[in-house]
């Protein structure tokens, strides 16, 4: 359904360290570096994540009520997305790590906020 999704970031730097850890604990290759805009990609057969400076030139704030939901293959990923994505400056938020039961079936999910404020999740999903 998604071609690409893009989030604001204002320490660009610190931005791409947190998502080289959390996207790679998931086996998503690194950034390759910064494009002429300045914005760093995350790319896969399926789609694409980038961080970037605004273009109008107005800080980033993070989206109140927005998740985005990356994929894992099993829960071990999903813990070594959180953990990497905290030993490299993002915030755990909600449940710790683990399974949940809920209308949408059986979830692995971890949640973290990136150093923008981003509200990010790894789900796997067990049944």
């Amino acid at each position: 359904m998604f071609t690409h999704m893009t989030v604001g970031a204002n320490d660009i730097e610190a931005s791409r360290k947190f998502y080289d850890a959390a996207l790679g604990a998931l086996g998503i290759p690194a950034s390759s570096g910064p494009d002429p805009k300045g914005r760093y990609w995350w790319r896969t057969e399926r789609g694409a994540f980038a961080i970037g400076k605004p273009i109008d030139g107005e800080p980033a704030c993070h989206a109140n009520g927005g998740t985005i939901g990356f994929a894992a293959r099993d829960a071990d990923a999903v813990k070594a997305f959180h953990d990497a994505g905290v030993a490299a400056g993002g915030t755990s938020i909600e449940d710790p790590p683990g399974e949940r039961v809920g209308a949408f079936g059986t979830l692995n999910l971890a949640y973290l906020r990136d150093p923008s404020g981003n509200k990010i999740c790894a789900l796997h999903r067990v049944g």
